[in-house]
């Protein structure tokens, strides 16, 4: 057998080796092979349901089940080099396995589209069943319990690179949590909306309305037995939107990933030092600074988005397709497997990083102080102008330039302010803790994190 380091993509060696696990579980699924065995389910449904319909002899679907079962990949390969056409091999294959009264009605009224079309929305629906929502929801699930333990931890808000005003780590959390679980429902709902066909070669059942009264029902009960439902209307192919819309949902929730993974590297600088990747023993952050601990497993992950989001913009050029049907995505269109694969990959590392990621709330707070004297800008001009100043942002302004410059604090410098006084003075107990304390001024960050942690413990578990 050729060794898996001479295969041509990185998801079937790099990542193989780092996730053997994973990758025979969506070799399963989305593999050439597991494709074709989703082919030969629909062969099977379109036989069953016309032996439900007394159009062939009884007991042909078993035959045809029992067909499925000993036909191989590579038998459907080798005759497929012989035909030069996929779908007319898999049938060969498959009336070579059953007895000459069954082999007409295999693949009978149907094309090959019908065929295609429909495995791979199988294969698309069980990816997003069996791989990428249960990691998903186990994803979201760490994340709630990390937003949890740190809804009240103070940490630095910011906008631009640069220090706003305070929030808690576990409001910064509670951002990708939210975020994520709209991904999760709009995936489950693209994922329920995927369509099949069994409506011949242009779609208008020409050859199922030579048999059956009822052609378009008889699509249905094909589909139904494979857990499906027909497209509104297709062509040859089934409505392209369907797929588009899955993927546009994995590609997006792989946006969220990539965007989360960057904010965690990024607080993993020397400079800010606020989280850390477990290190395990042995391991080695550079092959010639021995101090060093990257944050390797995050920037994988942006990466991997970097390789796979460009993808969406091929699954909207396949969704062109001129005068019905041509073949302008034969090639593309076998691609789209790979972006769940990668996603699912990405889920895999984020939730074995993050479970182990460690929290500073040291550093935390130390970073938070480092500017913890100009942070009291915004309270101090809403309180300013809230009792009436009539340019207390101009006012502010020009306090935060002297704090800078003196190296006084600005709410001394507010204190000691006669012009600011017939203003100041009227602060409440409570307003004035928040300007004497700017570390306490977090909003209502804690209270938003433990709201959308309930929020999306509740909806997971519906899901």
């Amino acid at each position: 057998m050729t060794s898996w380091f001479a295969n041509l993509s990185p998801l079937d060696h790099r990542y193989h080796a780092s996730a053997p696990e994973l990758w025979e579980e969506l070799s399963g699924i989305l593999s050439e092979e597991a494709y074709i065995r989703y082919q030969m389910q629909v062969e099977w449904a379109l036989v069953e349901a016309l032996e439900r319909r007394g159009l062939c002899p009884k007991g042909s679907g078993d035959q045809v089940r029992a067909a499925c079962e000993r036909v191989s990949p590579e038998d459907v390969r080798r005759e497929e080099a012989r035909t030069r056409h996929n779908i007319r091999a898999l049938v060969n294959c498959l009336q070579g396995e059953v007895g000459e009264k069954v082999r007409p009605f295999i693949h009978l009224t149907a094309t090959s589209a019908d065929v295609m079309d429909t495995a791979r929305a199988l294969q698309l629906r069980d990816v997003t069943n069996l791989s990428i929502v249960p990691r998903l929801k186990e994803f979201l699930t760490i994340l709630i319990t990390l937003a949890e333990k740190t809804a009240n931890i103070p940490t630095v808000g910011r906008t631009h690179g640069q220090h706003g005003v305070p929030i808690t780590f576990g409001f910064a959390i509670a951002e990708y949590i939210s975020r994520l679980g709209s991904r999760l429902v709009a995936i489950t709902n693209a994922k329920n909306n995927l369509r099949g066909k069994m409506a011949g070669a242009v779609g208008a059942y020409n050859a199922s309305s030579l048999l059956c009264a009822d052609p378009m029902e008889f699509e249905k009960e094909v589909l139904g037995l494979l857990g499906l439902t027909p497209g509104g209307h297709s062509t040859q192919i089934v409505e392209p939107e369907y797929t588009l819309d899955l993927g546009h949902t994995l590609v997006s929730t792989f946006g969220v990933l990539a965007n989360f993974a960057d904010d965690m590297r990024h607080l993993q600088r020397t400079e800010i030092s606020e989280v850390g990747e477990a290190f395990a023993e042995g391991q080695v952050g550079s092959s010639t600074m021995p101090h060093k601990r990257n944050p390797w497993n995050f920037e994988h992950v942006k990466s991997l988005w970097k390789a796979f989001m460009p993808r969406m913009v091929t699954l909207y050029m396949d969704q062109i397709s001129e005068h019905q049907r041509d073949l302008t995505n034969s090639a593309s269109g076998r691609f789209v497997v790979e972006i769940a694969t990668a996603l699912a990959m990405a889920l895999e590392r984020l939730i074995k990083v993050t479970k182990k990621l460690s929290v500073d709330e040291g550093q935390m707070l130390a970073n938070l102080k480092s500017r913890a004297h100009l942070i009291v800008a915004e309270p101090l001009y809403i309180l300013l102008a809230s009792y009436g100043h009539p340019d207390a942002h101009e006012a502010v302004r020009k306090l935060t330039l002297e704090a800078e410059k003196t190296g006084q604090s600005l709410a001394d410098l507010a204190q000691a302010s006669s012009e600011l006084a017939s203003y100041t003075e009227r602060f409440t107990p409570e307003q004035r803790k928040v300007i004497s304390d700017p570390l306490t001024y977090t909003g209502q960050a804690a209270t938003k994190c433990v709201e959308i942690c309930t929020i999306w413990s509740q909806k997971i578990t519906q899901i």
